[in-house]
């Protein structure tokens, strides 16, 4: 019985993306599984929410956590004390190197970029920051504890996305529903986007990355799509599916310029369906989906972010039992 109900779903769901041209289930069925006993931490530490990863040059994993802390309405006043960001040895996952104490309140995006800087987002604090890989403050904007909508103030900013020239884009976020984008040295250049559901209008713009052409991706989670833009704002095209929900983060694989994502899926607030990976090919088709979905099905996980290394290994953060996971890319026979 539980075999024939699996039939169906997935039956429902080929359906479903075979009446969306932008969203085609192939044979590229989960060549992925779940490495056992990844991350090794050390003992009796103990993780927070994993709110953003991200992987530096060498293939390290860093992590940013909330060391403590969960998402509360009001946020607490006080800095965390403890350190906030891990960086991992990605065969072992065993901590490396942690910094970040005494700068943040509620910890969100991280983004490592080509030159191993450290881009993280505060939601507490209204706040971006650039580190360097061994955790010296670079860069810091916005106003602490105060929101605002203009070249100076952010409203809850999730992520950040670096190109290759050092400029920046940042999604901003849960207050704002826009894109602004900066300088190298951090000055204002430009934004767009306001609340809403048509082109260039987000929901909760949530993830944002880059590819090798500057095209910008940008998770717009309530919205349940993915919007993609030009470096100059000029809309191009998205992706939605109406059997994925909340689009939380986009990740583009540096060297194959692959897509991927992931969603997070409830019915109702106490029935949870949990999170998919979901892997795009070059015409932003869907070829690619696990998690909740499939053999592998993971329900209670709910992934706030992803990244890929350059071997297609995926890792996520799990807010909900907050875990680590890393899923190895398997060699299928051709």
């Amino acid at each position: 019985m539980k075999l024939f109900v699996s039939y169906l779903l997935l039956l429902s769901v080929l359906q479903a993306c075979t009446n969306n041209s932008s969203s085609v289930v192939t044979k590229d069925t989960i060549p992925y599984e779940r490495v056992k006993d990844w991350p090794q931490l050390s003992e009796g530490y103990v993780l927070s929410q994993p709110t953003g990863i991200g992987i530096d040059t060498s293939g390290n994993i860093f992590v940013f956590h909330r060391t403590g802390r969960t998402w509360t309405d009001p946020f607490p006043d006080s800095l965390i004390s403890m350190n906030t960001v891990l960086m991992l040895d990605k065969e072992t996952g065993k901590i490396l190197n942690s910094w970040g104490a005494n700068y943040f309140i509620m910890p969100h995006g991280l983004t490592v970029d080509k030159d191993n800087n450290v881009w993280v987002t505060d939601v507490g604090l209204h706040q971006i920051f650039k580190f360097t890989h061994e955790g010296k403050l670079l860069l810091k904007l916005g106003i602490a504890k105060t929101p605002g909508n203009d070249s100076l103030h952010f409203n809850l900013p999730t992520d950040v996305a670096v190109a290759p020239n050092g400029s920046f884009y940042v999604s901003d976020g849960y207050g704002n529903s826009r894109v602004v984008k900066f300088s190298a040295d951090g000055y204002y250049l430009f934004e767009w986007g306001k609340k809403g559901n048509k082109q260039s209008e987000f929901q909760t713009p949530h993830g944002i990355d880059l590819d090798n052409k500057g095209n910008v991706y940008v998770a717009d989670r309530e919205n349940n799509r993915i919007q993609i833009f030009d470096s100059t704002s000029k809309y191009l095209k998205e992706w939605d599916d109406s059997t994925f929900k909340r689009v939380f983060s986009v990740a583009i694989e540096k060297s194959t310029q692959q897509l991927y994502a992931i969603d997070y899926m409830t019915l109702t607030p106490v029935i949870v369906k949990g999170s998919d990976i979901l892997k795009f090919n070059d015409s932003l088709q869907l070829v690619n989906r696990f998690g909740r979905t499939g053999e592998l099905n993971h329900s209670s996980d709910w992934y706030h972010d992803l990244a890929v290394d350059k071997d297609g290994n995926i890792y996520v953060g799990d807010i909900t039992n907050k875990q680590l996971h890393k899923y190895k890319r398997i060699n299928t026979p051709q």
